[in-house]
């Protein structure tokens, strides 16, 4: 292998996505810095892959990146793995390319699959432009929510009800697309309004959130009137939910409309 730093994308599920460039790579570097060894050491033991390895994560990786340097720079090759996917892409790997970036040594990318990019794909919202902001952060979702194009976020199983209920209350007007175990058996993808999706059975598993763009089109009076008709038999609160997510108005708003309509039923 020529000297440099590889940065080899792995499987987010299923085995059968490793390429053959990835394990030829993998099994022929003199080094491997891997997030964990031990998740590594089960994709290593299926694929024959013996080169010996290190840990790089998110902890140790200011120490370790230097002397990962240092090795490239005597003549080795060294391969930089995460625990799924490309390396990089809210996991380790971003400071070592930098690193050799400015160590002026070279850096070759061996593609594997990426979640968030499967994830947008498979939520059927515009890829034309979009903004991949790691993982959710409910702090910044009001200013998240000033961005007008597709949204991605990664998100914990623990925390997608508590996510979903956010999102009601700031950006009701945009779907949302869950998709979780992407490549996996129980892949799955759930699309909707925040609010029409707080009572689904909580999703379990590797989660990624796409979130639509805002609604170009700002409904006229006579067809948020139609829709407050349409749902004033509900309870007020369930009825400025709807209605927010229907029409893309706020649900302050939503209740103004509803009371002047001569309100819900409570």
């Amino acid at each position: 292998m020529q000297s440099g730093l590889y940065i080899v994308g792995t499987p987010i599920g299923n085995l059968s996505d490793m390429s053959s460039r990835a394990i030829e790579t993998l099994q022929n570097v003199d080094l491997i810095a891997a997030e964990d060894t031990r998740v590594f050491g089960k994709l290593a033991a299926h694929f024959d892959i013996k080169t010996k390895r290190v840990s790089c994560h998110e902890h140790n990786e200011r120490d370790v990146v230097p002397d990962l340097i240092e090795k490239i720079q005597n003549g080795l090759s060294v391969a930089c793995v995460s625990d799924a996917g490309m390396p990089g892409i809210s996991d380790p790997g971003f400071r070592l390319v930098r690193a050799a970036r400015v160590a002026g040594v070279p850096v070759f990318v061996v593609p594997g699959p990426v979640a968030c990019i499967s994830a947008l794909v498979l939520s059927g919202f515009p890829t034309d432009r979009f903004t991949f902001c790691g993982f959710f952060d409910e702090k910044k979702l009001r200013d998240d929510n000033k961005i007008p194009h597709t949204i991605i976020y990664y998100e914990s199983p623990n925390r997608i009800m508590a996510t979903i209920a956010a999102m009601a209350r700031v950006m009701p007007e945009r779907q949302i697309a869950i998709v979780r175990e992407i490549t996996k058996i129980h892949e799955e993808t759930i699309i909707g309004y925040p609010a029409e999706l707080l009572n689904i059975i909580p999703p379990r598993g590797e989660i990624v959130i796409c979130v639509a763009p805002r609604p170009e089109h700002k409904m006229s009076d006579a067809e948020i009137s139609e829709i407050v008709n349409d749902i004033a038999a509900t309870s007020m609160k369930s009825a400025a939910t709807e209605l927010a997510a229907r029409s893309g108005i706020s649900k302050k708003e939503a209740y103004k409309r509803l009371l002047e309509n001569g309100g819900a039923n409570d």
